[in-house]
């Protein structure tokens, strides 16, 4: 038996046997990131946290990318919300209700929050905050040709999704602060040797959905508590470290190098930064 619960027309969870499927289906617009879809998200996390007799999930986007990251109409609400909670409204900068993160770090840090594996079945483009939201995963499965990219530097801010946290985790930090600084894209392949990729694929989902199946067939009171155990040196130090993120966002977002940045980019021609 298979039970569908939608959010909005942006997130939709298939559970059947175990197996929580949730997809991203905002395909015309690859996926990326507005209000809409920060909101649903994080309800999806919820709701999927709150699912009985889980065993694993597969994350995964419809259409022709995984997330290609932020939308552009939600940039002049990124550093809004302050110490308010969350409302629902998908506001990434308003506070989530624990205070460990706000919206936009919950997107990514949710998947963390889930007992059992989190599989990230990545193809077409995982950039900025998708590529963050895939960080956020136990395991990415992704296909050689991904667009990847951390890619927030070139819009003048920096990784506040979590992705600090989980891209020091994964590899060393030249490499991280290489990634950052210079807000290259990167594809699959390149991500594998760098450690950021479990698994190349030719088809991320079926394998996905495959390897979630076979977790779905050992205990599910050994693999929670073996999510916890290496989480608990994983994720050490993660409130602080988001708690940082939304500090250096903070001074950034609405600068004038940040406005800057965004204005080449819709101009089309090279920034000029103030020093």
């Amino acid at each position: 038996m298979t039970t569908t619960t939608s959010f909005g027309d942006r997130v939709t969870i298939d559970v059947s046997e175990g197996v929580a499927d949730v997809r991203l289906t905002r395909p015309d617009k690859r996926n990326a990131l507005d209000r809409a879809m920060f909101a649903a998200i994080a309800q999806a996390g919820e709701h999927v946290k709150a699912t009985p007799d889980l065993r694993a999930v597969v994350l995964s986007g419809e259409g022709k990318s995984f997330c290609a990251g932020l939308d552009l109409s939600v940039f002049g609400s990124l550093g809004d919300g302050g110490g308010a909670d969350d409302d629902g409204s998908g506001n990434p900068g308003a506070l989530t209700g624990g205070g460990m993160t706000h919206v936009g770090q919950q997107v990514a840090w949710v998947w963390q929050e889930i007992d059992v594996p989190v599989i990230a079945a990545v193809h077409g483009h995982a950039l900025g905050g998708g590529f963050q939201i895939a960080l956020g995963a136990d395991i990415r499965i992704v296909h050689p040709d991904t667009q990847m990219s951390v890619r927030e530097v070139y819009w003048g801010l920096v990784p506040d999704m979590t992705g600090t946290l989980f891209l020091s985790r994964l590899v060393r930090p030249d490499i991280a602060k290489e990634l950052i600084f210079t807000a290259r894209i990167f594809d699959g392949r390149e991500a594998s040797d760098l450690g950021l990729v479990t698994r190349l694929s030719d088809d991320p989902r079926t394998d996905a959905m495959a390897l979630a199946a076979e977790i779905a067939g050992r205990s599910p009171d050994a693999v929670r508590s073996a999510k916890r155990l290496v989480n608990r040196l994983a994720t050490a130090g993660a409130a602080g470290q988001f708690a940082a993120e939304r500090e250096e966002i903070g001074a950034l977002v609405g600068g004038p190098n940040q406005i800057e940045a965004v204005a080449a980019h819709l101009e089309q021609r090279p920034p000029t930064f103030a020093p």
